[in-house]
């Protein structure tokens, strides 16, 4: 990458053709690794016509690249998934006050992620994200307040506990802050069990108890995970949740009465209904996660 290529006549050049809503375009990108065209239309746009043709542009100006993994035969073409392109580093860097160097972006890890073995956690993590937050623009009493990816929580946490995803959901006048555990069935449920115990050491340390909420891809593996965390001694320190994703047949997604309490055997309840299932928990007075075990 040189640095006449993205000479401030360049950038200028870029500042004129670009948006607001490109420029937080760009910086979700970044912030997640890769969206999905289907993602990029839940967190920005109403329609996918509107999203393909912005999209296009971008990839045209060299602000996003993409690629389309490989579906087994019979399952379609898989979206475009967008990652930051070389002039869209440049943009963010510049907004960020830093050279490209500093602000850490390299092509062959950008595009890496296409090659990852996590790809379709990563992918899974973020449609998590784009539908929580597709719900909120669709209803006024909705807010996804608070989302921070599994990087920023591994940079948060360390080592103690490493969530996919942290966030605080508000509906009606109900609000929760969550750990997310997205579970693609690739690890043993003991592994993912074990789990808690990093969770319950983090709400020693921090004296904030934040519910550890566990998505799976299917009813039995659903089952049959309960019963290894009902076995865990950290679920009498730390509230869980779990929901199966085969149960996804609304448009309410994430935020809809899909997850069962741990303790409870039914009805299953509305995520920000979790609330009042642990009134316990109190509300917080800001969108920030604990920080008893911050690096």
């Amino acid at each position: 990458m040189t640095r006449s290529r993205f000479s401030p006549a360049v950038l200028a050049a870029l500042a004129v053709r670009i948006t607001h809503r490109d420029r937080r375009i760009l910086r979700a990108v970044w912030d997640h690794r890769v969206l999905t065209s289907q993602q990029i239309t839940k967190l920005f746009f109403d329609t996918d016509t509107a999203t393909r043709k912005r999209l296009l542009t971008l990839h045209h100006m060299g602000l996003l690249e993409r690629f389309r993994p490989n579906r087994p035969i019979g399952m379609g073409a898989a979206p475009y998934h967008y990652v930051l392109g070389a002039a869209g580093a440049a943009v963010l860097a510049a907004e960020d006050g830093v050279d490209l160097p500093a602000f850490g972006y390299r092509r062959d890890r950008a595009l890496g992620i296409a090659l990852n073995q996590r790809l379709a956690h990563t992918v899974g993590v973020n449609d998590f994200y784009a539908d929580l937050s597709w719900h909120a623009r669709r209803q006024e009493n909705s807010c996804l307040m608070t989302w921070w990816p599994e990087h920023r929580c591994g940079a948060m946490w360390g080592e103690t506990a490493r969530p996919d995803g942290y966030g605080r959901w508000a509906e009606n006048s109900h609000s929760l802050d969550f750990f997310l555990e997205f579970d693609t069935g690739t690890e043993p449920l003991d592994r993912v069990a074990a789990k808690l115990s990093g969770y319950a050491a983090l709400a020693r340390g921090s004296t904030i108890i934040t519910p550890v909420l566990f998505s799976v891809h299917s009813n039995r593996r659903e089952v049959n995970l309960r019963k290894r965390l009902l076995g865990h001694q950290a679920a009498e320190l730390v509230p869980i949740a779990t929901a199966s994703r085969a149960l996804l047949f609304s448009d309410d997604g994430p935020a809809g009465a899909l997850w069962l309490p741990l303790e409870a055997g039914g009805p299953r309840l509305r995520l920000a209904e979790l609330a009042s299932h642990w009134p316990h928990l109190g509300r917080r007075e800001a969108a920030e996660p604990p920080e008893g075990s911050r690096r």
